[in-house]
């Protein structure tokens, strides 16, 4: 008897989901467990295998279809087994609205509704390849699978406003410079980006601590620079990065590069704007060596003579505004990296310790903004608590 390959219910909230690609064509063998088709939800793809030996029976929803979970998308079986004719008759896409029902979407379209959601907008990839193609914003487009996703049918449907409004400004129009640079840059990256910023606290009580004694043990045997707050931190977020290697990378929108060393940018404020500097191979030098680089790079910054090399092939950056007194901010994407780190103005606070004694602690506010395009939540925690736990471990950054 052929066996139903079934929609598959990938989350709690889906009720329907996307045929992206068909693996095989009808007739060709398949072995169990092999991947038959993909299918997408709205945040999810997965691949469709085979629950027995046999042979592709019937295609019941072409690529681009969709079918609610659990439903029929295709048959396998043994050559010559018959398909329910029932299922192959209820194919998808294939009921025609009425005359009246055509006329009421398209005069639903043509209201300018204001979509209420948490900020996200569903669709199937399908109907977002075909919006872009026709130049429509989903934001425009009245979903109506579940949770409001936009099919298909939606965009197929939909009849864009037309206004008389002036076209919008070109950006940067009006500055010039480096200013003109730097509002293009900011513009494109909030633009081509989904960024999302986590804050959190180290306590840098026993950092403090480390640079004292170090300080005092190794005397004028040592640069002020080796030891600076500054270069510290680039050593701990260069640890991070290497035990979190998913944040070590770029994203242009069409290509996703891990990277192998980490170059470190580092934002730094100049009479008429912003530059970012990059320290290479900092996951390979020492202290001393990340000491020296931070104060050349930045000092050469600051008077323009910082070779050209030195402003782009950052994989990482840090942005510092403790000396202005922030504690927390949500820095821009440095693109195409996938983040970048804000660092606040320390200070102190009084705790109960392990034996209810209060003492004073001093705290550095950390802000992480990423491309949740690219990582998700729990792994950009994950990397902001190796900084902090590198920071709160400070013998670690010398071996």
């Amino acid at each position: 008897m052929a066996e139903a390959l079934l929609m598959p219910t990938l989350g709690l909230t889906m009720t329907e989901g996307t045929v992206d690609k068909w693996y095989k064509a009808v007739g060709d063998p398949i072995a169990k467990g092999e991947a038959v088709v993909s299918i997408s939800s709205e945040k999810l793809t997965h691949d469709v295998e085979a629950p027995a030996d046999g042979i592709l029976l019937a295609i019941i929803v072409d690529e681009g279809g969709e079918k609610a979970c659990q439903g029929v998308i295709g048959y396998i079986g043994q050559e010559g087994e018959s398909v329910p004719t029932e299922t192959i008759e209820v194919k998808e896409e294939v009921k025609e609205d009425t005359p009246l029902e055509e006329e009421k979407i398209k005069k639903e379209n043509k209201q300018p509704v204001k979509r209420i959601t948490d900020g996200r907008i569903f669709a199937t990839p399908l109907a977002r390849k075909m919006a872009d193609e026709q130049g429509y914003a989903l934001a425009d487009i009245i979903g109506s699978g579940g949770n409001g996703r936009i099919t298909r049918r939606d965009v197929e449907r939909f009849v864009p406003l037309t206004t008389t409004s002036a076209a919008p400004q070109t950006v940067g129009e009006g500055l010039e410079g480096m200013r003109k640079v730097i509002a293009q840059r900011m513009h494109n990256s909030l633009a081509q980006t989904a960024q999302l910023t986590l804050h959190r606290k180290a306590d840098i009580t026993n950092l403090l601590a480390f640079r004292k004694e170090m300080k005092q043990k190794a005397g004028d045997n040592m640069s002020r620079s080796t030891l600076s707050i500054n270069t510290l931190l680039i050593k701990a977020v260069s640890r991070a990065l290497k035990d979190c290697p998913e944040m070590n990378a770029s994203y242009n929108g069409e290509e996703h590069i891990l990277h192998e060393s980490v170059h470190m940018g580092i934002a730094v404020a100049v009479d008429d704007g912003l530059v970012v500097p990059v320290i290479n191979d900092v996951d390979s030098k020492p202290l001393s060596q990340i000491g020296a680089d931070f104060v050349s790079v930045t000092s050469q910054a600051l008077d323009g003579t910082l070779p050209s090399n030195l402003y782009s092939g950052s994989t990482f950056t840090i942005t510092n505004l403790g000396s202005a007194g922030i504690e927390y901010f949500t820095p821009i994407l440095n693109t195409p990296e996938i983040g970048i780190l804000g660092v606040g103005s320390t200070s102190s606070k009084l705790i109960f310790n392990d034996l209810k004694v209060i003492e004073e602690i001093q705290e550095l506010p950390l802000s992480l903004t990423f491309d949740h395009q690219i990582v998700d939540g729990s792994p950009a925690a994950d990397f902001l608590g190796r900084i902090v736990y590198y920071l709160e471990n400070p013998y670690l950054l010398v071996v």
